[in-house]
C-alpha cells in the first residue's frame, strides 16, 4: 500500500522561498502522476502543480513562474521549490498520486482532486508580510 510522507513546510517572509518534498513508499512501481494541492483556511482543496512522470507538468495559474514541480525516482519522492512566496500561498500543502493513467484525459484533469486516490497527511505554509 502506497503511502506519502510531506515535509519541508514551515513559515517564510513574503519573498521567501520554501521546497516541499513527497516521499512515496510502499510501492516499487513508479507512479503515472503526482500533484501537489493546498488548502487555505475556509477553502477548497485547490491543485497546484502537477507531473506526468517522465512527461508533462501543469500549473495553478496563480503559481506560474513561482514553482516548480520535480521528482527524483531514485528517492521516490516529489518536490514543489516555492519561490517569491506571497501571504495568499498559506496553506496546508497535501501530496497525491495517481498509479495509472486513464485512457484518454484532458490536461486540466492533473489537477482535479477527483483524479487522485492516495494522499499524505499535509504540511502547513505560512507566508507572513
Amino acid at each position: 500500500q502506497v503511502q506519502l510522507v510531506e515535509s519541508g513546510g514551515g513559515s517564510v517572509q513574503s519573498g521567501g522561498s520554501l521546497r516541499l518534498s513527497c516521499v512515496d513508499s510502499g510501492s516499487t512501481n513508479t507512479p503515472y502522476a503526482m500533484a501537489w494541492f493546498r488548502q487555505a483556511a475556509g477553502k477548497e482543496r485547490e491543485g497546484v502543480a502537477a507531473l506526468v512522470i517522465g512527461g508533462q507538468s501543469v500549473y495553478l495559474d496563480s503559481v506560474k513562474g513561482r514553482f516548480t514541480v520535480s521528482r527524483d525516482n531514485a528517492k521516490h519522492t516529489l518536490y514543489l521549490h516555492m519561490n517569491s512566496l506571497k501571504p495568499k500561498d498559506t496553506a496546508v500543502y497535501f501530496c497525491a498520486e495517481r498509479s495509472s493513467a486513464p485512457p484518454y484525459y484532458h490536461t486540466p484533469a492533473l489537477l482535479l482532486r477527483s483524479w487522485y486516490p492516495t494522499w499524505g497527511q499535509g504540511t502547513q505554509v505560512t507566508v507572513s508580510t
